[in-house]
């Protein structure tokens, strides 16, 4: 069997304090264009608002924006506003979970430690996967702000933890789904806007194994095995993919519809009107997973959000991306906001296949080959 051609990292959106996203030129750049590290093969992209960490195949964090300079001996890192958090390796270290404050690093000392047990890189079609927040072995995870080390009951058995601005997501050895954390925006999933403490089921997702979970920053997704997509939380700048006021003012609204799981079963919500007709109603919060129909009925594979926008890769090896759009991270060479999918030309165009995507608050990164 051939083997497969070698891929590439691309990047777009904002890059307002020199972040590595492109060319680097402006304050953003509204096309994918390809991320450049010198002298380095890049595996991994952490994205925080400020600043982006890319871990090389030469277990090596590049940073670039409010943070800048390079730590060695890092297998893994996670980058956001209130800390930097990575996976040291190697003789010096052993294996250590360090945390440290963005515009220190990677100078001084680190704000926390905690020896652990490296685990063997997983690989998304020549990217490798981060596994961070969640720590190897899954047994806890680590916040951005103390107290950093935060354990995971063992029956929860997690393989995927992913952190909004205020909730947790969490996929389970089986398929299930937990939540936690605030409420107020529907980003858990419960069907009400109330917090909560401890790590809870999504009941309406009971029965669907799911593949893959993304939180963005008040919105969650996940894919399931079968390659559906479902999506709650807020939807303000149409994130979710579902029929928002503000950008129907606009006259960037299209119809489609998309089906809400409630604990009574599911509840059609179309884009195209009302019962009797009239206008569409529009969604502002949607507090229970509904399921999204991507075009021509494509399958999903991975999916990443953004702040306020969401980006799917599908089986086929396209991406999709929709919500807020003003600083270029949808990817379609303009800065417009989007309540429903639409195809990123330029992977189409190029005739490359997208196997991975990670989005930060307001850019997106992309690896095709």
């Amino acid at each position: 069997m051939a083997e497969e051609h070698p891929g590439a990292w691309f990047g777009f959106g904002f890059c307002g304090f020199g972040q590595a996203l492109g060319s680097g030129r402006g304050p953003c750049v509204h096309s994918p264009e390809p991320l450049r590290v010198p002298g380095a093969e890049t595996c991994h992209v952490s994205a925080s608002w400020s600043y982006t960490a890319v871990v090389t195949r030469g277990d090596r964090a590049e940073l670039s924006g409010s943070a800048s300079g390079a730590i060695g001996d890092c297998a893994d890192a996670w980058a956001s506003e209130a800390a930097l958090v990575v996976l040291r390796v190697g003789a010096a270290h052993g294996a250590e979970l360090q945390v440290w404050s963005p515009e220190r690093a990677p100078r001084g000392e680190p704000l926390w430690t905690h020896a652990v047990v490296r685990e063997p890189a997983r690989r998304q079609g020549g990217a490798q996967a981060g596994v961070l927040p969640l720590l190897p072995g899954a047994c806890a995870y680590v916040s951005p702000r103390p107290p950093f080390y935060r354990p995971l009951a063992p029956e929860l058995r997690a393989r995927r933890l992913e952190l909004g601005a205020e909730h947790a997501v969490l996929l389970g050895e089986a398929g299930q789904v937990f939540s936690w954390g605030s409420g107020r925006h529907g980003q858990l999933g419960h069907g009400t806007l109330e917090a909560e403490l401890e790590p809870r089921p999504l009941e309406a997702l009971q029965g669907l194994p799911m593949a893959e979970v993304a939180a963005g920053g008040w919105h969650s997704v996940c894919v399931s095995e079968t390659g559906d997509i479902y999506v709650w939380g807020w939807n303000e700048s149409g994130q979710l993919a579902l029929p928002t006021r503000s950008l129907a003012e606009e006259g960037k609204t299209v119809q489609g519809e998309a089906t809400v799981l409630t604990l009574d079963g599911p509840d059609l919500k179309g884009a195209a009107g009302g019962e009797d007709g009239g206008p569409a109603p529009f969604i502002s919060i949607q507090s229970f997973p509904a399921l999204l129909d991507l075009p021509l009925g494509s399958e999903a594979i991975k999916a990443s959000c953004g702040s306020r926008h969401t980006a799917v890769v599908t089986r086929m090896g396209e991406l999709y991306t929709w919500g807020w759009g003003k600083y270029g991270q949808l990817g379609h060479k303009d800065t417009a906001s989007l309540d429903h999918p639409c195809r990123v030309q330029y992977f189409v165009e190029k005739q490359l296949r997208v196997k991975a995507v990670t989005c930060g608050p307001w850019n997106t990164y992309v690896y095709a080959v």
